[in-house]
């Protein structure tokens, strides 16, 4: 969802594809290494997991805990709970998950539309797509508490307080439903197929669901096949969930799975197969991040 919105800018002008982060960002700045000498960290590097920064993942935080802002997370200052989102590899050398690479997406958004990235969200994916059961809120405001899924740790126990807080939004913050979710695969869909009114210009959907240099991603999601076997796949793991959602774009085929579990991958990929057996799918290879 933070590539489409990222997308979606950069089709107004508003952000580039191919240009140094840096020459965009305010208030925060990537931290220079001679590892991007030549070689710019952009936002086709963070989109497609190619842009050499560390940090893979984020856990949360207990309920009680005190919250970093995007600054701290991105510094891995206190109180973050991460390690700071720095170039460690060279710039599209190679393939390696990044959660941190996503905030500094995330910052990249706030710069250029002046707003918080809640409010960006809802402005330019959530409003337009009618998913009224999504947000990057973090916390959990008191009056949706009880409608939030509670998760639970590998031995089955539910976790302290029913969740973590994730405070990086654009790497985990999200607060959604199957259904909300589904139609963002399909608003994708119907850009790449080009059908009207177009979410996304068709080039940035095809561009979306193209391998860009190495490693499985395209611009926000894995990407396998060709032809009508193409297929988008995102995994969600966060401490207490598991989830997968994929699409074949050029059928319209997909699913989306929701775990409340960190044991819940083994039952979204038995759902995955057995739905791409009875429905008859286009052919699916590995489920890829």
């Amino acid at each position: 969802m933070t590539a489409v919105a990222a997308l979606r800018l950069v089709e107004q002008g508003r952000l580039a594809l191919d240009r140094d982060v840096n020459e965009q960002l305010t208030g925060w700045r990537l931290p220079d290494s001679p590892l991007t000498r030549g070689h710019p960290v952009t936002l086709r590097g963070l989109l497609s997991m190619t842009a050499g920064i560390g940090v893979p993942g984020y856990v949360g935080y207990a309920p009680e805990q005190p919250l970093p802002d995007l600054v701290q997370i991105l510094d891995g200052a206190p109180p973050a709970n991460s390690p700071p989102v720095r170039v460690e590899s060279v710039p599209g050398a190679r393939y390696a998950y990044s959660g941190g690479g996503y905030e500094i997406v995330q910052a990249l958004i706030e710069t250029v539309t002046g707003r918080s990235f809640e409010a960006a969200m809802q402005k330019l994916v959530l409003q337009p797509l009618g998913m009224s059961h999504s947000m990057f809120v973090q916390p959990l405001p008191p009056a949706l508490v009880g409608r939030a899924a509670e998760g639970h740790d590998a031995s089955g126990a539910p976790l302290p307080g029913g969740w973590r807080v994730v405070p990086e939004l654009a790497a985990g913050g999200l607060w959604s439903t199957p259904t909300d979710l589904a139609k963002l695969l399909i608003a994708i869909a119907r850009a790449f197929r080009g059908e009207r009114p177009a979410f996304l210009g068709q080039a940035t959907a095809r561009a979306m669901l193209t391998r860009q240099s190495v490693g499985p991603y395209g611009l926000g999601g894995a990407v396998d096949g060709a032809g009508s076997d193409l297929v988008l796949m995102k995994r969600g793991q966060n401490v207490g969930y598991q989830s997968y959602m994929l699409i074949f774009p050029v059928t319209g085929q997909g699913m989306v799975v929701m775990t409340g579990s960190d044991n819940g991958t083994p039952l979204a990929t038995a759902l995955i197969r057995r739905a791409a057996s009875a429905y008859r799918w286009p052919g699916l290879g590995e489920l890829r991040d």
